[in-house]
């Protein structure tokens, strides 16, 4: 059944003539005419009585009338439903972050957003860079924000924020009597990394191979507060982000150790499958995101 021909005899019968009909729909009263004997022929009934003034519904076309009404009440019931789902955004996102980012710079996002939309449930996980693109991939969250090196070809990246990592120790570790370091010296250290596949550990291993140096680390923790808690210790040295350590800095727990001949820069992304749909939901988090 074509719907354009439905809908035109929807109108022709609210109406109850050819005329109104045509001007519900805007179109001309022969267009309509056309229109509707084409759909009679096609179902093979008589749907409206030609008469010397106007139209008289058959009772086939009676029958018809009362699926139509039916039908252009659900569609208009949906766009209402679209309307409304537009100006009170309500759903599910599902996000997935990198240690930096969804530790330190999303939790003031998210209350913004939550604040303006309480009607949409959040969901953030964190994980390394490399699992959250493959999370994307798998359609397994929503939006993916990576620190990284730019990994897939199936995802697009878009930089939303910059970064910079920097050396930190204890404030009484030996390293901190250099400032800047020179990387000879700060070899000499043992140093503690993230776990292969974190974005941070991939940055910091290509910085450092720009200067022919290759990282072993003494120690591997897949906790950035791991981390931290470790060097605050003496156990060693670290190179983590400056999001992530303002707290103990401020605190006098951390010390940040500028290094000779080495400045770490890197963007933090906003991570989506190429042409995914954005919900109502999701476009409104992208919105608050840093420009």
């Amino acid at each position: 059944m074509n719907l354009n021909h439905l809908s035109i005899f929807h109108a022709v019968a609210s109406c109850k003539s050819i005329s109104g009909g045509a001007q519900r729909l805007h179109i001309s009263q022969s267009a309509v005419s056309k229109q509707l004997g084409e759909f009679e022929r096609t179902l093979g009934v008589t749907l409206f009585d030609r008469l010397p003034r106007g139209v008289r519904i058959t009772e086939a076309g009676k029958l018809l009338q009362g699926y139509a009404n039916r039908l252009f009440a659900l569609e208009a019931e949906a766009e209402e439903a679209i309307g409304d789902l537009q100006k009170h955004i309500r759903g599910r996102i599902t996000i997935g972050a990198s240690r930096t980012i969804g530790g330190y710079l999303l939790p003031a996002i998210l209350a913004n957003y939550r604040q303006q939309y309480p009607g949409v449930e959040l969901s953030l996980q964190v994980e390394n860079s490399n699992t959250i693109e493959n999370r994307l991939i798998a359609g397994e969250i929503d939006i993916g924000f990576a620190e990284g090196i730019v990994g897939s070809d199936l995802l697009e990246y878009h930089v939303f924020a910059n970064d910079e990592l920097v050396l930190i120790a204890a404030p009484k570790h030996p390293i901190t009597k250099h400032s800047p370091v020179p990387l000879a010296t700060m070899m000499q250290y043992p140093i503690l990394m993230h776990e292969v596949g974190s974005g941070t550990r991939a940055v910091t291993e290509r910085a450092f191979a720009t200067k022919k140096l290759t990282l072993r680390p003494s120690m591997t923790l897949a906790s950035t507060e791991a981390l931290k808690q470790t060097v605050a210790t003496g156990a060693g040295i670290a190179v983590l982000s400056a999001f992530a350590i303002k707290t103990e800095v401020a605190a006098k727990t951390l010390a940040v150790v500028p290094i000779k001949g080495l400045s770490i820069q890197r963007p933090l992304y906003r991570v989506q499958l190429k042409s995914s749909w954005a919900s109502p939901a999701l476009t409104a988090f992208v919105g608050l995101l840093p420009k």
